[in-house]
């Protein structure tokens, strides 16, 4: 009876160490599976917190009218994601094929609240792209810089120039591709790409005008300051970019961006020498343009390009003063009767 008892005893005792062991190891294991959950959720919220989203904003164009320094410069404010390189997503059919879904994938991640933008100066001139864009965002904002298009056509040329020659390739020089019988070539692709105002006709089409912003290229490069705050208010962003983001690079000829300390400028290829073109061909190339400047500037109600007007008059000047005396005094270069064709 005795032993019977002890037994018992005995049984019941390693029966309670058995059990401690066991609640030790549910409190243990609850405590790691609630800890891998915290961390499981904040990983979650922290990846659905970064995603890649739609572009609010795009800049269209123009070719080598500043685009990648206007993009570089938005980018400086910390409300501003940037997608790096060129999509061509809404102009070249193999990319637009893959859907927005492929679109996406080639965004910045960006938090809630900051704006995404992209950049790809062949969409001005494509004749699809306007309603493209706008059956992906009919509320998008877009960005237009343009410059002189005189100057914008001969640094068209001077970069296809370049990329040729790095090719060992040959080139046609640009009086060649430009002039046809002595006259202006309307054919010349360059030149095309510098009639703003019947790409901007196409995309009136289908936007209003208060969601195109049209930035200055040339006073972009003058004076940076002046145009992004000009851009912040129309993309709705707090002003953050100030004079103290830009410094003046003597060796490069240009402006150069501060930010954290750290300083940026563009690659090589901006601000490289033009191609050669002689006076009688830019001044040719000046009256060419300017009906077409002056139709754009009314239908954008500003005007532009006035350093480049009056080097124009300084240009057509000297060419009067040494030209044979049958030759016309009143021809105009690019915009010289300035006063009836400037837009108030």
């Amino acid at each position: 009876m005795l032993w019977t008892v002890l037994l018992a005893l005995l049984v019941l005792l390693l029966l309670q160490t058995q059990l401690s062991v066991c609640l030790r190891e549910l409190r243990t294991g609850g405590s790691i599976s609630s800890a891998h959950s915290s961390s499981s959720s904040s990983s979650s919220s922290s990846y659905n917190a970064t995603q890649q989203r739609l572009p609010g904003a795009i800049i269209i164009g123009v070719r080598k009218g500043g685009t990648r320094a206007l993009l570089e410069m938005l980018n400086l404010h910390p409300n501003v994601e940037v997608a790096k390189a060129e999509v061509h997503y809404f102009n070249v059919e193999e990319h637009y094929r893959q859907g927005l879904a492929w679109y996406r994938a080639q965004m910045p991640f960006t938090l809630p609240g900051q704006l995404t933008v992209e950049k790809t100066p062949g969409y001005f001139a494509s004749p699809q792209v306007p309603a493209r864009i706008w059956n992906m965002n009919p509320a998008i904002r877009l960005l237009l810089i343009v410059r002189d298009p005189a100057e914008r056509l001969v640094s068209d040329y001077t970069q296809v120039l370049h990329n040729r020659l790095s090719r060992h390739k040959p080139y046609q020089p640009l009086e060649e591709l430009l002039l046809h019988k002595n006259r202006i070539n309307p054919a010349y692709k360059a030149l095309q790409r510098s009639l703003y105002h019947l790409h901007l006709a196409r995309w009136l089409e289908v936007f209003p005008l208060e969601q195109i912003h049209v930035v200055d290229g040339d006073a972009l490069i003058r004076d940076p300051f002046p145009e992004l705050r000009k851009a912040e208010r129309f993309l709705d962003l707090p002003p953050r970019i100030s004079p103290n983001n830009f410094y003046y690079n003597t060796t490069k000829g240009f402006y150069c961006l501060l930010s954290a300390g750290h300083d940026k400028c563009l690659d090589e290829s901006k601000g490289r020498p033009h191609a050669p073109l002689s006076t009688q061909a830019f001044k040719k190339l000046c009256r060419y343009f300017r009906k077409p400047n002056k139709l754009f500037f009314e239908m954008v109600g500003r005007s532009f390009f006035l350093v480049l007007i009056h080097s124009c008059i300084v240009t057509e000047t000297l060419l009067n003063t040494t030209a044979h005396s049958g030759t016309q005094q009143n021809e105009n270069c690019c915009l010289l009767d300035v006063d009836n064709i400037l837009v108030s």
